[in-house]
């Protein structure tokens, strides 16, 4: 089976929206034109790869949460959770919406 095309903008979108666990932006500030625009692109695009892949959204939720707590030092905020669960959320909407190469949306393979 086809993947669908993911862009990357989109997942940015949502992450910058939705995680930032670092507080690189301001609230309402874009990301396009920051120079740390980049800074969550392997992560995301992991994400969406693990969601493509068949992982249920704790999982998903459970990476992110590792991701920002131990491998960014991080530790766990009052809404770490939160914000992990609701960028599972809308990464997974945004891919249940993308259309495969058959023509068909992601959702109904």
């Amino acid at each position: 089976m086809t993947q669908p095309r993911v862009q990357l903008s989109r997942l940015r979108d949502i992450g910058f929206r939705d995680w930032d666990p670092i507080g690189i932006l301001r609230e309402g500030q874009p990301w396009k034109d920051h120079p740390a625009a980049d800074e969550y692109d392997p992560y995301l695009l992991d994400l969406a790869g693990r969601l493509l892949g068949g992982a249920g959204d704790a999982e998903a939720a459970d990476f992110l949460m590792w991701v920002e707590s131990d491998h960014m030092g991080l530790g766990t905020a009052a809404r770490t959770a939160d914000r992990a669960a609701a960028t599972v959320r809308a990464v997974r909407a945004y891919l249940d919406d993308l259309p495969t190469a058959s023509g068909t949306s992601a959702a109904g393979r």
